[in-house]
């Protein structure tokens, strides 16, 4: 079975990977992949963006020459014509990176867990059997966000203001979804975790 996981900032998609790992899932993680693909093709992201840096006073690298993810999103921000040739540059290599993984695992007949919160976006979307979208309420991502990564408030709503409208993108391109609210433990978490999985068994 291969498995989707999404959903917005601070609403305990990790913690569901993690309680799915620890059921035996073998996952990926896109944004570690995004990492990847960005350091692969960082002569064309410095192509790409170097008059916008230039422009801003920034450096898109860092001393190690390593790409500054922080300098290229500071260029890309609310801007999406450029975020749109960003991930042109990126995501194929994602969704290869993804395909690979899948090929490797279900060969093996092992559970496959994508954990990508814009899984929407790449076409290995259509591979997956299913999708655990793990959600909370806003002031509640709020509080963890503040707690978790010391941004200020006005950071975090950008941010969240950026992933408006998520869950819709998945209500378009995946028919088997479940919304699961994280609004309390770990273990009420798990809970309905497992009551996801059971169904996704009993429907398949």
């Amino acid at each position: 079975m291969v498995l989707g996981l999404a959903g917005p900032m601070a609403a305990g998609k990790n913690l569901a990977a993690q309680i799915l790992e620890g059921k035996g899932w073998v996952s990926v993680d896109a944004d570690l992949l995004v990492h990847e693909v960005i350091e692969e093709k960082k002569d064309e992201i410095v192509a790409a963006f170097s008059d916008e840096a230039v422009r801003l006073g920034l450096s898109l690298l860092q001393a190690d020459g390593r790409v500054d993810r922080r300098a290229v999103g500071r260029i890309i921000f609310g801007r999406p014509e450029l975020v749109e040739r960003q991930e042109g540059i990126v995501y194929p290599g994602v969704n290869d990176r993804i395909d690979s993984f899948l090929e490797e695992n279900r060969r093996a007949g092992k559970d496959c867990l994508i954990n990508a919160t814009l899984l929407y976006k790449v076409p290995s979307i259509y591979e997956i059997d299913a999708l655990l979208y793990a959600d909370a309420p806003l002031a509640l991502r709020l509080l963890r966000a503040r707690r978790r990564d010391g941004l200020s408030v006005r950071q975090i709503i950008a941010r969240f203001k950026s992933q408006a409208n998520l869950f819709s993108k998945y209500e378009n391109a995946v028919a088997d979804i479940n919304r699961v609210w994280n609004t309390g433990s770990r273990e009420r978490l798990e809970r309905k975790i497992d009551r996801f999985l059971a169904s996704c068994r009993t429907r398949g």
